[in-house]
């Protein structure tokens, strides 16, 4: 028998089941760039920029302060470890000179000429109990963070001793201008730590000058103005305004001339 062919003469005649292909789908075009404020957005206008611009300049308007008043806290802190050290140094020479404080006949140097209640003055005498001898040419902790002085000018010693550790209070007392801390001297005289009353109340050292509020022609101790990082007779330190000092004998808060010596104190 003689297969059986369609009309176009292939196999299957009209029994073939046809065979359809669906038809190609296509993919739909993505959308071109967008102008703007039309769907979706192509960048920032003017007035967004305008508005990320106020936003930045307000929060440094508001941040700059805090850091500014951040970096001040830090230095004060800074130079309060300084002076807890150097009351350590005072603390382990009072254990080595049975109790006393340093005490030499002034001034300790005549060229240059300073007195022992200076940075330079006081300097040996604590020095030498650190790991690194602290002199002229390695200040050390006797420097404050913030001590703007030129090197030459106390040799980048930031800090004071107060004489009244080194006088009787009678002699303290019978002076009455700071020009009687570095002028005709009187006879030195150690005093002890038993000899200090209220040690939680007198200065021992301190910053001699407002590094941390800098006020123009600044006198140092002889200033009614400014701040000053203080350590006091007990190791604590604090910072406190020259307001706060108690007049001392020529009326200055000057913890040299304590009233009274180390029997008084410098701070209620």
């Amino acid at each position: 028998m003689t297969p059986t062919t369609d009309g176009a003469g292939k196999p299957g005649g009209a029994a073939q089941t046809a065979i359809f292909r669906p038809a190609r789908q296509t993919k739909p075009a993505w959308p071109g760039p967008v102008a703007p404020g039309r769907g979706l957005a192509g960048g920032f206008t003017l007035i967004e920029l305008l508005v990320v611009v106020s936003i930045v300049a307000l929060l440094l308007a508001v941040l700059l302060p805090s850091l500014a008043r951040a970096r001040r806290e830090s230095a004060v802190a800074s130079c309060g470890s300084n002076l807890k050290q150097v009351g350590t140094g005072f603390a382990m020479y009072l254990g080595d000179y049975r109790d006393r404080y340093p005490c030499a006949t002034d001034p300790v140097s005549t060229s240059p000429r300073y007195w022992l209640w200076m940075g330079r003055g006081f300097r040996r005498f604590i020095g030498p109990y650190f790991v690194h001898n602290i002199n002229v040419n390695n200040p050390s902790i006797l420097v404050c963070p913030s001590d703007p002085t030129p090197p030459e000018v106390f040799e980048r010693t930031s800090y004071a001793y107060s004489m009244a550790f080194y006088h009787s209070p009678q002699q303290i007392d019978a002076m009455s201008s700071p020009a009687d801390s570095y002028t005709n001297p009187q006879p030195s005289i150690a005093q002890s730590a038993a000899d200090v009353l209220r040690p939680a109340r007198k200065i021992l050292s301190g910053e001699w000058r407002s590094f941390h509020e800098p006020i123009h022609t600044d006198n140092g101790w002889w200033d009614k103005r400014g701040s000053r990082v203080f350590l006091f007779a007990d190791g604590h330190v604090a910072k406190h305004p020259a307001a706060a000092i108690l007049p001392a004998n020529d009326n200055l808060p000057d913890p040299n001339l304590t009233k009274h010596g180390v029997r008084g104190m410098d701070v209620r």
